[in-house]
């Protein structure tokens, strides 16, 4: 399974939220779970299975399947739930 987060540009918040979400996958001791970060632009559907932005981008990622909206992307205890979700709907957890 694939992680991708993203933001605008691709390198500050979605590389941020990258760690972050590594860190997660790391405590929840989820096996096969890929993660990486991208520029908007760059993602589509076939990109990656559960796709994170923050919430100024929800409208720019309509059509790209499995979205997770994120309030606050320093929020760990979100995130933390956002990621056990997000592999429990792909059959990781």
């Amino acid at each position: 399974m694939k992680f991708l987060a993203m933001c605008s540009t691709g390198l500050g918040s979605s590389f941020m939220v990258r760690m972050n979400i590594e860190t997660v996958v790391r405590e929840l001791g989820l096996q096969d779970v890929t993660v990486e970060h991208s520029d908007i632009s760059s993602a589509g559907p076939d990109s990656a299975d559960v796709f994170f932005v923050a919430k100024d981008l929800e409208d720019a990622v309509q059509g790209l399947g499995d979205v997770v909206v994120l309030n606050s992307i320093i929020d760990m205890d979100e995130l933390r739930g956002a990621v056990k979700e997000a592999a429990s709907r792909h059959g990781a957890v």
